[in-house]
């Protein structure tokens, strides 16, 4: 037995020398330590000896052991040692070197020229609210002098939830919501997402972008509403910009009007751009109709107002001359690179 004890040491301290991975070390320390090692194995064969003989060799075995477990203890701090240096020298970085320019993102062009428009209507004292996607029938529609029976209804293509609860054809909900909370005067714009169950095309989408402007106070009139849009448009198109109105009927205003602007592009002659009209269309727009201020309990007898509303996708795609409005929502990286 003493010379096995002596044989198992003097391998295990050669094969610990030949030993380069922590795996192999591993496996070393199983064969010789482990339940079914030899050093286990010579370890029961104790009963077979004298009493005489068994001290010694308990004591020996042990030494064995011990000699083993701290070799391999020792083995296993030098490898990781070496590991990490390995991995330090071939991660090794050169600080002085340039480094690799990472690719940032930037505003998408809907988002960018949202934050134009309401940078105007915040510089003319109007505050930004919001509200709802998903909007009760009554905020959509009934308070906005359009009852259940209204034909404009049909032209609306809504998504209904159920009989009460709609996917919002439009903001304007949200300037009934500002109306029933705030004491006038009011100044608002309310920019946000909307959906209409339309096909999709060069020119259609189910979902798209609507900013609603709303002012209510004593004494506004049809000129305050034709002076802050002429001011609005000649801010996002240029000083040069002309402006016209045009008679038109929407239900929660009266009267009502539909604002077109001189295509820039001929300068009224007429061109592929504006279809040969010399103008083009932008947003649509009114004083606001006494009911829908009655029914938000403000009196129409004190109080008149104005509101106006644009489809943000049709400024964005004439500001950049984009004849597909589908572009904005594929996030095709080299239609965003552009901007």
């Amino acid at each position: 037995m003493k010379t096995a004890l002596e044989q198992i040491k003097l391998q295990a301290i050669s094969a610990l020398e030949s030993c380069h991975d922590i795996k192999e070390l591993d496996d070393i320390r199983v064969k010789f330590l482990g339940k079914k090692g030899e050093l286990t194995g010579i370890l029961k064969m104790m009963g077979k000896l004298t009493a005489e003989e068994r001290p010694a060799m308990g004591q020996l075995a042990n030494e064995v052991r011990e000699l083993i477990e701290s070799s391999v203890a020792s083995k296993l701090q030098s490898l990781k040692a070496e590991a990490m240096e390995a991995k330090l020298s071939s991660e090794r970085i050169d600080v002085t070197m340039p480094g690799t320019k990472p690719t940032l993102g930037k505003p998408h062009p809907l988002t960018m020229v949202m934050d134009e428009i309401k940078e105007i209507f915040l510089g003319m004292g109007f505050s930004v609210e919001s509200g709802p996607e998903v909007e009760l029938d009554y905020y959509n529609f009934e308070a906005l002098n359009i009852p259940k029976d209204h034909p404009a209804r049909d032209t609306q293509d809504t998504f209904y939830i159920n009989e009460n609860i709609v996917l919002r054809t439009q903001t304007s909900p949200v300037q009934i919501r500002v109306m029933e909370k705030t004491e006038p005067p009011i100044r608002i714009i309310a920019p946000g997402r909307v959906y209409r169950s339309d096909a999709v095309d060069a020119t259609h989408s189910p979902l798209f972008h609507q900013i609603e402007g709303l002012v209510v106070d004593k004494g506004v009139t049809m000129a305050d509403l034709k002076g802050t849009l002429e001011i609005f448009v000649k801010q996002l198109y240029g000083e040069d910009a002309v402006v016209r109105f045009r008679p038109h009927h929407f239900p929660f205003t009266e009267p009502s009007a539909e604002v077109d602007v001189m295509c820039f592009s001929c300068g009224g002659k007429g061109c592929r751009l504006c279809k040969g009209e010399g103008w083009i269309e932008i947003l649509g727009c009114g004083m606001v109709h006494p009911k829908v201020l009655q029914n938000c309990g403000i009196d129409p007898e004190v109080y008149s107002g104005f509101a106006f509303g644009l489809g943000l996708e049709r400024v964005v795609m004439r500001r950049f001359n984009i004849d597909d409005l589908r572009l904005f929502f594929e996030n095709d990286l080299r239609f965003l690179d552009q901007f």
